[in-house]
């Protein structure tokens, strides 16, 4: 007699016969191989959760050699250790002043590791203006010169700045090597061309890189390089005249080479300057105060020729910009 219930939500019989398979209908052999079948899987699942990792036993040979190599293993130092004449074991101690020359562990050695070449360290002048000074205004400015940090000592500079060089006004930089870095790119932009010493000091290199102009590397004093990557700007210029029209060439170079020594060959410059219609920019940071009769650099030797822009380096903390 088949099971019979009802269904609570449709109030229908259902026959539970339909859901249990019939066991007499089936052969011995199929019930068999179910039941192992059902017996296999429960014994892997519960294999699985319940199996412990079995431990390997090493042999006695096996044991043996890896105790040897543990006992062989020299471990390597991190880093190499120090010889005991190391410079930073001995340090030297300089004594006095950093002048021209100095006196390090009470021997007096010729100073070159300062750009002390105007000799105006240990300048006995100059140190009580500087005392003076510092009683006066303080140490700084405390502020940048286009906010709060001018003081009337700035002005007063400038002006004589600009009456020393003849031009009409000089602007004086706190940092020297912010001068010719932000010079170069206040007056190059993207799209012009920049034709530059291949000698030229790191404040100029990053100069023409903050510009975003073109730049044309020369051999360093080859003037004949210089002229030949103006011929081909000149005939460039005229494939395309509109764009020429809009762009700008500049020459950046120094008056005395602050990383060789030597002079740039002003007077050929300037003639390359007048001819492929290029402006010049000579940083004197070196030169102003060495060359000339006057001290006024390679401006001073060439002085009835224009310049665009000049450069220079005032001493040692600030720079000028005389334009």
């Amino acid at each position: 007699m088949a099971s019979v219930v009802k269904d609570e939500g449709s109030g229908y019989p259902i026959a539970l016969d339909s859901f249990i398979p019939d066991l007499s209908a089936m052969s011995y052999s199929t019930l068999l191989t179910q039941t192992v079948l059902a017996c296999v899987i429960v014994y892997v699942i519960f294999s699985k959760f319940n199996r412990k990792p079995r431990e390997r036993e090493l042999s006695e040979e096996v044991s043996n050699e890896k105790e040897a190599l543990i006992a062989s293993w020299e471990p390597e130092p991190l880093v190499p250790e120090t010889p005991a004449d190391h410079p930073a074991l001995n340090p030297k101690y300089v004594d006095g002043k950093m002048t021209k020359y100095v006196q390090i562990d009470g021997k007096e050695y010729l100073n070159v590791a300062t750009t002390n070449f105007l000799g105006l360290v240990g300048d006995e002048r100059i140190e009580a203006t500087a005392k003076k000074t510092i009683m006066k205004y303080g140490v700084g400015s405390c502020g940048p010169r286009g906010f709060y940090g001018t003081v009337d000592v700035h002005l007063d500079l400038e002006k004589e700045l600009a009456e020393f060089l003849g031009c009409e006004e000089a602007v004086l930089y706190s940092y020297g090597f912010a001068t010719i870095a932000s010079a170069i790119p206040a007056y190059a932009r993207r799209g012009d061309v920049i034709f530059v010493d291949k000698g030229v000091n790191f404040a100029i290199q990053k100069g023409v890189q903050a510009s975003r102009s073109r730049i044309e590397w020369f051999n360093h004093n080859d003037m004949d390089d210089l002229e030949r990557l103006l011929e081909e700007q000149a005939k460039l210029d005229l494939k395309d005249p509109k764009k020429a029209a809009k762009t700008r060439r500049f020459m950046v170079v120094e008056g005395l080479y602050y990383n060789l020594g030597d002079l740039c060959p002003l007077p050929k410059l300037l003639e390359l300057k007048w001819k492929y219609k290029v402006r010049i920019f000579i940083d004197e940071s070196i030169s102003f105060g060495v060359l000339g009769k006057t001290g006024r650099g390679q401006l001073g030797n060439h002085f009835e020729m224009f310049f665009s822009l000049f450069l220079s380096e005032f001493f040692y903390l600030s720079r000028f910009c005389p334009l």
